[in-house]
């Protein structure tokens, strides 16, 4: 069984919420990029710095990173192409870094993130922002910036589906 547990318009909401809340605890925008994780991340990294342009008149970089390389719980069969890391088109060095994902769920894709960021420089900061926390962290990682929070059990799959990517904008609970 399916249950929506966002539409566009709250996915909206919560965006908009998380982006102000950056802005806050940055106190501004001042040396502030933003770090998406591949895929849905990314999108949701540049739809924040999209409101903060809007909100404060100043374009927050935001970079891409792909974590593959970086896990430590998954098969390392990736092929010679996915195991090369990818420089940041911006520099994290002393900069206030937000990290940007869609679902925090164990915390082993962030702690890989981590890795990822470290690996391009030594920010200032690291901050975590996600659309859905969902419980069952395997490691001490929390998120400074969510969404919503959606109670799960082990078994059941929060499905995030975006524009850019499927099309609709909503949140599933399957």
């Amino acid at each position: 069984m399916t249950k929506v547990i966002y539409d566009e318009i709250a996915m909206k909401r919560a965006l908009t919420r998380i982006t102000y809340e950056i802005i806050e605890n940055n106190k501004g925008v001042d040396d502030l990029v933003l770090v998406g994780i591949k895929t849905r991340g990314i999108f949701l990294a540049e739809r924040i710095a999209a409101r903060i342009e809007k909100l404060e008149g100043a374009r927050i970089p935001v970079n891409e990173l792909d974590i593959s390389v970086y896990r430590d719980d998954r098969d390392n069969a990736f092929p010679a192409a996915a195991q090369q890391v990818s420089e940041f088109k911006n520099d994290v060095t002393d900069k206030n870094v937000i990290l940007v994902d869609d679902v925090l769920f164990t915390g082993r894709t962030i702690r890989a993130a981590l890795d990822g960021i470290m690996d391009q420089g030594r920010p200032h900061q690291v901050r975590l922002a996600v659309l859905v926390d969902r419980g069952h962290r395997q490691l001490p990682i929390r998120a400074d910036f969510v969404g919503k929070n959606i109670p799960t059990a082990w078994d059941e799959k929060v499905a995030v589906y975006m524009n850019e990517v499927d099309g609709q904008d909503r949140i599933e609970l399957e």
